[in-house]
């Protein structure tokens, strides 16, 4: 166990922390509690490069950490009518199907890359920023209206890298040898 591990961890447990806030009404509570957890994402990754400390465990929990993170905030926004449930649907189905593949992959041995894209951590950004937003002018009791456009963006981005990954997927499944 080293920082950035130990960084991912406090990430994971900033979930119900996160979760609890929104429940009970605390938007501002629950804006510091993503902002801390997208810290612990942004200064992880930087201190394991720096300090070459990237292990195995970190290359799991970090992407899982992210996942959980996305999809307990999006689910959160949802259960509280904040955001459309087809949003969650759309990005939840999105990241089981990916799972599903990788697993898939795993099973049969078929080499797979997993290593995201710019797509993908474009996605992430853009689904992070909008529930941060969303938080943000719940707590300021702003018009959440005023993310049409950011919404948008993000589905496209969403809908793209997953069919980009499927691709990446089904042309690393093709070009393996069969199994004997």
């Amino acid at each position: 166990m080293n920082i950035p591990n130990s960084l991912t961890i406090l990430r994971i447990l900033l979930i119900p922390v996160y979760i609890g806030f929104m429940t009970y009404g605390k938007y501002g509570l629950a804006l510091l509690a993503l902002l801390l957890a997208g810290a612990t994402d942004a200064i992880d990754g930087a201190l394991a490069r720096r300090m070459n400390q990237r292990t195995q465990l970190g290359a799991i929990l970090d992407p899982l950490a992210d996942k959980l993170l996305l999809t307990s905030g999006f689910i959160s926004l949802a259960v509280l009518h904040l955001v459309p449930s087809w949003l969650v649907i759309l990005v939840v189905s999105r990241d089981i199907i990916l799972l599903l593949g990788t697993a898939v992959a795993h099973v049969t041995n078929v080499p797979i890359d997993i290593t995201p894209t710019l797509l993908g951590k474009g996605t992430t950004l853009l689904q992070l920023t909008y529930i941060l937003l969303v938080v943000l002018m719940k707590w300021k009791g702003m018009a959440l209206s005023l993310l049409t456009p950011l919404l948008i963006t993000m589905v496209v981005f969403t809908l793209a890298s997953g069919l980009h990954y499927l691709y990446r997927g089904y042309r690393h499944t093709n070009a393996a040898p069969p199994l004997a």
